[in-house]
């Protein structure tokens, strides 16, 4: 699948969480519980892995695993002879979203963004398997034609399931057989392909890894926990008990990024849903813990790099 951005370096997942910005990522040694079998990224010679173009993961409609319930949801968009429709359910794999989007879709500013959520998603497209990493940015897919499938799994449960640190796919949709043996990848995707729609395959493959691991750390639900009820990172690294440095490891391989951008994050979710719901700009910041609605503002514009009005007409 021709790619939009040149080729991104993917950091094999071995050796120690980045010690400050802008110095390489180095690599993931120390083991992890529940993150392993732990299968190096596979690309090119040189070690590059091109990041795919993909439409898929839409924004219009969706949901992050914690704030749906059971049941189906689905949207409908129309831009002149274009028409897209988002449906998502809540999966067998707990905790996960299932989610399909048909071709198509609107032309208002910020429609097809997908937005930072602290999920991971295992895509299917034309027949092939991706992995969408975690967001730190607004990701906007290309015109990649079709229908699109996914798995959207629950903040931190993705890396045990895939094998590899969420780090390293971070802001990257790779495919799957840049993770994977390649024969272990042909072997799956044609069972996807065989089921009766690719969501179910999708389903079904994360139902069978599940079952040959561990049951997700609930530790890191208490993470999530703790951050999307507002707690500060101090704190919550008090409360679970494991110290800041720890909280600050364990963050990067489950989530992709440090408590402070989990944190971030996932207040901008709550804001979201906020000002989707239709409560005034000024009340939003103050129920989410921003400073002010121009605090607001700054983050939605950094995360989502549109102002929040023209995303909620999005």
């Amino acid at each position: 699948m021709p790619s939009r951005d040149a080729p991104h370096a993917v950091a094999a997942p071995y050796g120690d969480p980045p010690a400050s910005p802008g110095r390489p990522r180095p690599r993931l040694t120390a083991h992890v519980p529940g993150v392993l079998p732990v299968v190096p990224v596979r690309g090119p010679a040189d070690g590059r892995a091109a990041r795919a173009d993909l439409g898929g993961r839409p924004e219009s409609g969706r949901a992050c695993p914690w704030d749906g319930g059971p049941g189906r949801r689905s949207t409908a968009t129309a831009s002149r002879s274009l028409a897209a429709v988002y449906e998502e359910w809540a999966s067998r794999q707990a905790g996960a979203v299932v989610w399909t989007k048909t071709p198509g879709g609107p032309s208002a500013p910020g429609a097809h963004l997908v937005l930072p959520d602290g999920c991971m998603d295992l895509l299917w497209h034309e027949g092939r398997l991706f992995v969408a990493g975690p967001d730190t940015r607004a990701h906007a897919p290309g015109e990649a034609s079709g229908s699109w499938a996914g798995i959207r799994f629950f903040p931190g449960t993705a890396p045990a399931l895939l094998g590899v640190p969420a780090h390293v796919l971070r802001d990257q949709r790779v495919g799957l057989a840049d993770l994977w043996p390649a024969a272990e990848v042909r072997r799956l995707t044609a069972r996807v392909n065989a089921a009766a729609t690719p969501a179910l395959g999708l389903e079904e493959l994360a139902l069978r890894r599940a079952a040959a691991r561990d049951a997700p750390d609930p530790l890191l639900r208490g993470i999530v926990a703790a951050l999307d009820a507002g707690r500060p990172v101090a704190a919550t690294a008090d409360e679970l008990g494991i110290g800041a440095r720890r909280l600050h490891r364990r963050s990067l391989v489950a989530f992709g990024y440090g408590p402070k951008t989990l944190a971030r994050i996932l207040r901008f979710r709550r804001a979201l849903a906020l000002a989707r719901a239709g409560v005034p700009l000024a009340e939003t910041a103050h129920r989410t813990g921003f400073a002010d609605q121009a605090h607001l503002a700054r983050d939605v514009r950094a995360l989502a790099g549109l102002p929040l009005r023209d995303l909620l007409a999005g």
